[in-house]
């Protein structure tokens, strides 16, 4: 009987894992990236995350591995565009400790290059 493939943790290095600020697009400018949140991208340990730029949000189902020799993600993703039903694929990959380089497809449609910086931890309160 054939399993499926258990999700893979990032390995080794920075990790991918974390809550990302998309800060540049391909397609599309600043104004529409933050329209109702400030554009972002959040990777969980397990390959799973969720996504929101302009009036586009999605949930990603990823697997970890390497994409030209560096740290990476490749998801496919479910969501919504203007309140449509969307979905798509999508890659991210670490250009540094703070640094993610990707690209995000629309099923039968656009595609747009991104960049995120890691957004710093929240810290705790003060004692």
């Amino acid at each position: 009987m054939d399993r499926p493939a258990k999700k893979s943790k990032p390995k080794g290095g920075t990790s991918l894992v974390g809550d990302w600020r998309i800060i540049e697009m391909e397609l599309w400018d600043r104004e529409y990236m933050d329209m109702e949140v400030p554009a972002f991208i959040r990777i969980a340990d397990d390959g799973s995350g969720e996504f929101q730029f302009g009036l586009v949000s999605g949930s990603l189902d990823g697997r970890f591995g390497e994409r030209s020799g560096k740290l990476a993600v490749e998801f496919t993703w479910d969501g919504q565009d203007e309140m449509d039903p969307a979905s798509g694929r999508g890659w991210a990959a670490l250009e540094s400790a703070s640094l993610l380089r990707g690209r995000i497809y629309f099923h039968a449609g656009d595609d747009s290059a991104f960049l995120a910086r890691r957004k710093p931890k929240a810290r705790g309160p003060r004692r």
